[in-house]
C-alpha cells in the first residue's frame, strides 16, 4: 500500500500530523488474514476444533472458553476438542465433525500438542493448512487461534509468544487470525491450572479475548 503526496520541509505541525497518517496505513497493511468479513447472524453455529485447550481441561464443566464465548456471543458453540490431539492427527477426524454439525465457522486451535512432542512448526503449519482445506470444502469460514511456541524459556520467564507459522499461514491463505489470547493468559501465573493449560479465569479472559478478535475482524458486531 502506498499513500500519495509529499513531505513538505515546513509546518512541523502538518508533518507530524502526515507522519502519523504513514505510520497507520503502513499498520493496517501489515496485518493477517482479512479484516473485513461478513458478521456472523446470531444463529450462527460454530464449531470449536481443537485440542485439550479446547475442551477445558483445568477448569470445570461450562468454564471452557467456547461455552464461555456462546454466553458472549449467542452463537451455538460446538466444542470439539480432543485431549492429547495434534494437528496431524486431528486431519483424521475433522471432516466427520463438519459433517455431523455443519458449522457456519470453524475455530482451529491446534499446534500446542505437536510443538511439546517436538515436530517441526513447518510440518505443523502444512497440515493446519490442510485443515482449513477441509473447512473451506465444506462451505464454512475457518479461523486461526493462534498457540505459543514451545520454550521452556519463554514459558520459565512469562514471555511465551505465538509460533511464526500461525501469522504465515493466515497471510498465505488469507485467513483470520486471533493471536496472543493463549500465550497472554499461559504468561500469568493466576490464569493457568498448569504450564499448558489456563484455568477457569483464564478461559474467561481467552474467551473476551476472542470476542474482542472477532469483533475486530467483522464476524461478530458486538453486544
Amino acid at each position: 500500500m502506498r499513500a500519495g503526496g509529499r513531505l513538505s520541509r515546513t509546518g512541523g505541525a502538518g508533518q507530524f500530523l502526515w507522519l502519523l497518517l504513514v505510520a497507520g496505513l503502513l499498520a493496517a497493511c501489515g496485518g493477517a488474514g482479512p479484516t473485513d468479513l461478513d458478521p456472523l447472524p446470531r444463529s450462527a453455529t460454530v464449531l470449536v476444533f481443537g485440542d485439550s485447550v479446547t475442551h477445558g481441561t483445568g477448569a470445570g464443566d461450562g468454564e471452557d472458553f467456547p461455552s464461555r464465548l456462546e454466553a458472549i456471543t449467542g452463537w451455538t458453540m460446538i466444542n470439539d476438542g480432543e485431549p492429547g490431539d495434534r494437528a496431524d492427527t486431528a486431519r483424521g477426524r475433522i471432516e466427520d465433525s463438519l459433517a455431523a454439525h455443519d458449522p457456519d465457522l470453524v475455530i482451529l486451535e491446534l499446534g500446542g500438542n505437536d510443538f511439546l512432542r517436538g515436530r517441526e512448526p513447518a510440518d505443523v503449519k502444512e497440515d493446519l493448512r490442510a485443515l482449513i482445506g477441509y473447512v473451506r470444502d465444506h462451505g464454512a469460514q475457518p479461523l486461526l487461534i493462534g498457540v505459543p511456541e514451545a520454550s521452556a524459556l519463554g514459558a520459565a520467564t512469562g514471555r511465551l509468544s505465538d509460533d511464526a507459522i500461525y501469522r504465515e499461514l493466515a497471510r498465505e491463505e488469507d485467513v483470520p487470525l486471533i493471536e496472543g489470547v493463549l500465550a497472554e493468559v499461559l504468561n500469568d501465573d493466576a490464569l493457568r491450572a498448569d504450564r499448558i493449560h489456563p484455568n477457569a479465569e483464564g478461559y474467561a479472559r481467552m474467551a473476551e479475548g476472542i470476542a474482542d478478535g472477532l469483533k475486530d475482524l467483522g464476524l461478530w458486531l458486538g453486544r
